[in-house]
């Protein structure tokens, strides 16, 4: 067997094995029905679908042929690491500083790992993706998410 497309094949691998366990983790919860889902039922399916689009990533890259192997470049530190960094720092942040501050605070460490930084930008996306939130997870799923810092809210 020959790689066609490394870049495909890693790709491929990548998807099928968070696929698969995803999958696997769900298993651990209650299904439910289609018309009733459990909280196993979404990861579930979407991990099968992972495992699948994985599959057929990773069977293209064995089968097409791609200009010079279509190689693996270097690693994008910079993006790579704001971006995990901050949804860590969301993580860690909302409960204490509620929606309203650490959406904007999320979106402002992921815009600094682009190329392109503009505060008009980033405040506008800010504030669509702060008000869109509240809107879908507190008023459109009743999900009891902090909106507010705690030392305003009390």
């Amino acid at each position: 067997m020959k790689i066609k497309s490394q870049r495909d094949f890693a790709s491929g691998v990548m998807f099928l094995a968070i696929g698969v366990g995803f999958a696997i983790g769900a298993t651990s919860y209650s299904f439910g029905t289609s018309a009733k889902p459990g909280p196993g039922y979404f990861p579930l399916l979407l991990g099968v679908i992972l495992a699948i689009l994985g599959s057929a990533v990773l069977f293209k890259s064995i089968t097409i042929e791609s200009d010079g192997g279509d190689p693996i470049g270097d690693i994008a530190w910079k993006p790579l690491l704001l971006i995990l960094g901050g949804v860590v720092v969301f993580g860690l942040l909302l409960p204490r500083l509620g929606m309203v501050l650490t959406i904007p605070i999320l979106i402002l460490i992921a815009s600094l790992g682009g190329d392109e930084f503009h505060w008009k930008g980033v405040v506008a996306t800010a504030v669509i993706l702060t008000i869109g939130s509240w809107g879908i997870f507190v008023k459109g799923l009743s999900l009891t998410i902090p909106v507010w810092p705690t030392f305003l809210a009390g």
